[in-house]
């Protein structure tokens, strides 16, 4: 069994395989660890009672904003208010806390999107973040459907479509199976004049090329997954320092285990090592 050094957690990197099936990889302190070929196999994570900010380094008591110290969510950009409300972007306005920063991720193109998650959603990401955004999601199914030019202008168009549907995913209900397949193209295309009046203010607020209507195919993703979980009990490295059972499946940024779910983005910059069984025989 083989066993990782101490490293902070992050949130694992994703791609979808040629078969459109969720591929993961854990950073650990001995390279990507693939994490498809675990599932079915006993899988221990220990933390070992250090969390260090991800920005600066400094060790802190608390993971603030997903692995940040609390000095650096105070002042970095990635952790302010409008990261989760695109709509309270304040860059224009001159208060940006890095403006750079702000127009290397917010002050470029992204896109409004509709997924398949607990149920249907709206959402938003950069243009350089699909299919990774809806994988971290949990998402069966997305369609963007429209690109615009910047964060602010996105979560805009997001709140308009917000009024008709939700814009937020039930986490327990996503972990507890696949929906039933959605006609994303259909919604889309009854949604979109319902907002026909909201988006000509927006042209004529930003311009017309600020929002461009797209048609795209829907993305279908699937998930390694053995049994999703019948009762959902979250792992918590805060309550307990070992996280062990057998990997079941892994969907979003959650590990599901026999023995309870855990979110790995949730605990960024916690010092974990793995101990591991590589189950060659299971294909997902």
């Amino acid at each position: 069994m083989p066993t990782t050094d101490f490293h902070p957690l992050k949130k694992m990197t994703t791609h979808l395989d040629d078969q459109g099936i969720a591929q993961y990889q854990l950073i650990t302190a001995n390279g990507l660890l693939a994490m498809n070929k675990l599932i079915g196999s006993p899988l221990t994570l220990i933390f070992n009672n250090h969390i260090a900010c991800q920005h600066c380094g400094r060790k802190t008591k608390k993971s603030y904003s997903q692995g940040f110290c609390f000095p650096c969510m105070q002042k970095l950009a990635q952790c302010d208010m409008c990261i989760m409300k695109p709509e309270q972007c304040h860059f224009d306005s001159g208060t940006c806390r890095e403006p750079e920063w702000g127009e290397q991720h917010c002050m470029v193109d992204h896109y409004v999107y509709l997924a398949n998650t607990s149920g249907l959603k709206v959402g938003i990401t950069r243009h350089t973040q699909l299919p990774t955004r809806w994988i971290d999601q949990g998402a069966t199914q997305a369609l963007p459907i429209f690109k615009v030019n910047t964060r602010f202008q996105s979560g805009l168009v997001e709140i308009a479509l917000a009024e008709f549907i939700a814009d937020k995913t039930n986490w327990r209900a996503m972990l507890k199976g696949n929906n039933d397949a959605i006609d994303l193209t259909q919604l889309a295309d009854e949604l979109k004049p319902q907002i026909a009046k909201k988006l000509d203010q927006l042209r004529l607020k930003f311009g017309e090329q600020a929002i461009t209507e797209l048609n795209e195919a829907v993305t279908n993703i699937q998930y390694p997954v053995l049994a999703f979980p019948t009762k959902i009990s979250s792992h918590n490295f805060d309550k307990s320092a070992i996280v062990s059972g057998v990997l079941q499946g892994i969907k979003g940024q959650y590990l599901l285990f026999d023995t309870g779910v855990i979110n790995i983005r949730k605990f960024t910059s916690y010092y974990v090592s793995i101990d591991y069984t590589e189950n060659n025989e299971t294909v997902l």
